[in-house]
């Protein structure tokens, strides 16, 4: 399995900060406000006659509660997480929109906007939201990795590393200011994709190491795990295989409980015989991901004052 500059394979695990794997989706943010607790697999399978004749009836009626009550946020949520079941992620666009205007202070869902205009191919647009976002925090990593990938995806990769170059020149300013605000470890490992995407292997172990260090310092008991899998997944790359599996092993044992499933999954995606071809094994590691998507940015939206 080779990397692609298109295809991003590790990046929920790379990227995510310490209590998620930060793969925001259009369902991530909006599911858990809905009473059926329906995952975000959810959008990519066709409903049944039934369920879609019913989720058509929860429009109907979120869209009579927005012609009396326009800002009413519940039916908001409750058109885009319906539309997005029903696999209309064009029709999640205009309530994102208003969601997103009428919480200027909650970041989550102008990402989840702008993912959504990427999904559907307007770039452009999903790139100025992310922009937007970072021009008012400049170290939101949900903001840095979308803006990111997009920028690889369009082979812009000196544009990506010199947008997270120049996070990193600002990030201890931008500290003193707002503490914490800058997360340097999450985008340092948003560069070290980037050179990942270039083929740049060594300049990418080189800054796994360092992040490794900083992450051993920062946490001796638990260090984050994040540095010591990407710097697995690059080695196992080049074919150090045997190097790879033990920090493979490392990784595993560093994460937190809760993630280790995810984590033994995309290990045993990138250490299987290679027999079901690198598009499979890609969308095992998506899939992995989509399992642990979404907490941060979930508890973000709850903690939000809504209007009723």
């Amino acid at each position: 399995m080779a990397f692609k500059k298109d295809s991003w394979l590790v990046r929920g695990i790379l990227v995510a900060a310490v209590a998620a794997f930060l793969a925001v989706s259009v369902l991530g943010v909006i599911s858990s406000n809905r009473s059926g607790g329906h995952s975000s697999n959810a959008a990519s399978q066709a409903p049944s006659t039934d369920r879609a004749t019913q989720l058509q009836g929860e429009i109907n009626g979120y869209t009579a509660v927005l012609g009396r009550e326009p800002n009413n946020q519940t039916a908001l949520r409750g058109i885009i997480d319906a539309k997005a079941e029903l696999g209309d992620l064009e029709g999640t666009v205009e309530p994102l929109e208003r969601l997103a205007e009428l919480n200027p202070t909650v970041p989550e869902y102008s990402i989840v906007l702008a993912q959504t205009k990427q999904q559907l191919q307007d770039l452009e647009g999903a790139a100025q939201i992310y922009r937007r976002v970072l021009t008012q925090n400049p170290g939101n990593v949900s903001a840095l990795d979308g803006l990111v990938q997009l920028l690889v995806s369009q082979e812009r990769t000196e544009a990506a590393e010199g947008l997270l170059r120049d996070t990193l020149a600002t990030a201890d300013q931008s500290n003193e200011l707002n503490p914490g605000s800058v997360d340097k470890l999450s985008v340092k490992l948003l560069l070290g994709q980037v050179f990942v995407a270039q083929q740049k292997y060594d300049e990418a172990l080189t800054i796994y190491d360092e992040t490794i260090a900083e992450a051993e310092a920062a946490s001796p008991s638990q260090p984050d795990f994040r540095p010591t899998l990407a710097k697995a997944l690059v080695l196992k790359e080049k074919g150090d295989d045997a190097a790879a599996q033990t920090l493979f092993d490392q990784a595993l044992a560093m994460a937190p409980t809760q993630y280790k499933d995810g984590v033994r999954q995309l290990i045993s995606n990138n250490t299987a015989p290679e027999t079901t071809g690198a598009a499979d094994a890609e969308e095992s590691i998506d899939e992995a991901v989509d399992a642990e998507a979404g907490v941060e940015e979930i508890e973000a939206e709850e903690a939000a004052p809504a209007t009723p």
